[in-house]
């Protein structure tokens, strides 16, 4: 499957998509005092939110998202669960669809047996990436234990995985929508947190998402340093408003192509939900931003699909 752009027809792998399945609006109606006890949560949060809720089953969700890429002309998508223990929602998707979904997981190394579910993730489940949040759940991702064990015994030892690690700013809208509070540490968002890691495992592929969202000059350092770091371009960059110099989305492109080149820049939509679906808004920037750029068909395809689909290869 391929999409036209200016470039004519490239195929298209976007790096990052969240699977918010039935169970994670049930395991967010948990952490809400006012829905724990609702019967009817998930539907609740629908009405609250103006969200479409998803089916139980994840296969059914998958099938609405697999009709949704095929509308857009994607032909794959890295989905990745949204909270630690909904790995098993996305691992139903990944199995039904393994042509056209690949598997990532929010993961909290901090939890019991941390590290016998991220195998499980990894071995039953089938999934491809491992996502951790320092600022979400509290600690350093270049210190802590279980992470290092994880990478060198785990993600080291298989094909085909990938680790991504969020940095810089960190807001999540239906936990605002909910009232849910977001107590997040920024202090442990340090891109050069991922530089300690990168540089210890150089046969692992690490991924910063956003550019590192407010932390660019952070993240180009670490990924200049490391060729084993790529950034994925996903989300509307809003970020860059932090920045005392006004740059522009144009710029940032520019400047990370400059650094890390057109073969570690994995395009990202940050898609999450229905009925907007797919963030065709974030593909028509992106598509624009690199032809005005001049880039290459070559590279485009490489950004667009070739780059990730080589990090995720068995």
């Amino acid at each position: 499957m391929k999409r036209e752009t200016i470039w004519g027809d490239i195929q298209i792998f976007d790096a990052h998509v969240h699977f918010f399945s039935h169970k994670y609006f049930r395991m967010l109606a948990e952490q809400s005092q006012n829905l724990r006890k609702d019967g009817n949560a998930v539907e609740r949060i629908g009405e609250i939110t103006g969200l479409e809720m998803p089916p139980e089953n994840p296969v059914d969700f998958a099938y609405r998202w697999i009709q949704e890429l095929d509308q857009k002309g994607i032909e794959k998508a890295m989905m990745m669960a949204s909270l630690p223990g909904d790995e098993d929602s996305v691992s139903e998707a990944v199995r039904a669809f393994p042509d056209r979904i690949y598997g990532g997981f929010f993961f909290n190394p901090l939890l019991t047996d941390a590290f016998e579910r991220a195998k499980r993730a990894f071995d039953e489940f089938n999934l491809k990436v491992i996502c951790f949040f320092p600022a979400m759940h509290g600690y350093s991702v270049a210190d802590n234990e279980t992470v290092h064990q994880i990478i060198r015994e785990l993600v080291q030892k298989r094909n085909g995985r990938a680790v991504f690690i969020h940095c810089g700013a960190l807001s999540i809208g239906i936990r605002k929508k909910l009232g849910l509070k977001s107590v997040f540490d920024l202090r442990l968002s340090n891109p050069l947190e991922v530089h300690k890691l990168a540089s210890e495992y150089p046969d692992v592929n690490f991924i910063i998402p956003h550019f590192g969202a407010g932390l660019f000059r952070e993240a180009l350092m670490a990924a200049e340093l490391c060729p084993n770091i790529y950034f994925d371009t996903s989300s509307s960059n809003r970020w860059v408003q932090y920045e005392p110099s006004n740059i522009s989305i144009k710029e940032v492109f520019e400047k990370a192509l400059e650094i890390l080149g057109p073969k570690r820049l994995l395009f990202g939509t940050d898609s999450s939900f229905f009925p907007r679906g797919w963030n065709q808004e974030v593909f028509d920037t992106q598509v624009k931003t690199l032809a005005e750029i001049g880039i290459s068909k070559e590279d485009a395809q490489n950004i667009f699909y070739g780059n990730l689909s080589r990090i995720l290869s068995e």
